[in-house]
């Protein structure tokens, strides 16, 4: 799928969606025809396994895109904590397998060389352990030859060298952590070479890092939603000042 025709489809699937969804979710179409674009063009029909996606438009979308998708997370964050069968139903009308599971605890129970794609996309950096053992599995799911994409906040974006300084830079909010029982905002953001550390971990080939800004378009204030597609386009080719860094690599052939 082209594009405009992931939007297309992305926001005509925002409208099964419960009305007080669908605003946030509008910021979410540019995000996730994207990672959807990235995706359909490395295997434009193959069999993809996305970690940590909640009730979210990506798995979905993938789904629309010609794609046989497993969402797999636990959905205990807090968006998730009201109405997650129902938003979930839009996922099983399109096709989407639903695996809830804690992979970090768990691992991920998929068949060795299943999958073409792995992802994960806004879920590394909320995990409490490490992921070390979960990327192996992720590598021996994956075909010979096939991709994980991991996309994550920037621990050293643009932003935030300009806003620590002057005394502004939390990861997460105090009352996201002091007063819910049990605490699901960001535990550790990378930065690229983490990213390239993982990479290499997992013996991935073909390595690339892509680098976007995202958080802008969202946001209150509609000079910055404004400006933020232009000092995107700026800062692609700096993915170390980027607010949104990804991964792409592949599992080595078989030999």
């Amino acid at each position: 799928m082209q594009a405009d025709a992931i939007r297309q489809e992305l926001r005509r699937l925002a409208t099964h969606y419960p009305p007080e969804w669908r605003a946030a979710l509008e910021h979410e179409v540019e995000r996730q025809t994207f990672h959807i674009g990235l995706v359909s063009g490395l295997v434009p029909a193959g069999a993809v396994a996305d970690i940590g996606g909640g009730t979210g438009l990506f798995s979905v979308g993938c789904a629309a895109a010609g794609m046989s998708v497993t969402l797999i997370d636990d959905f205990a964050d807090p968006g998730n904590e009201t109405r997650t069968d129902e938003l979930l139903d839009v996922h099983r009308g399109g096709g989407v397998k639903i695996e809830v599971r804690d992979v970090v605890r768990d691992g991920l129970g998929l068949a060795p060389g299943s999958m073409d794609v792995i992802t994960t996309f806004d879920s590394m950096e909320h995990w409490h352990s490490s992921p070390k053992r979960l990327f192996a599995e992720v590598t021996t799911a994956l075909r010979p030859g096939g991709w994980f994409l991991l996309g994550v906040p920037n621990c050293v974006n643009l932003r935030k060298r300009v806003t620590v300084p002057l005394g502004r830079g939390k990861w997460s909010s105090m009352a996201d952590w002091y007063e819910r029982p049990h605490f699901r905002g960001h535990v550790r953001e990378p930065d690229v070479d983490d990213l390239r550390y993982i990479a290499r971990d997992m013996k991935l080939t073909s390595v690339r890092i892509i680098g976007r800004n995202w958080l802008g378009r969202g946001h209150a204030h509609p000079l910055v939603r404004a400006l933020t597609p232009v000092v995107d386009r700026v800062l692609r080719s700096r993915p170390t000042l980027c607010s949104d860094i990804y991964l792409l690599g592949r599992r080595p052939l078989d030999h």
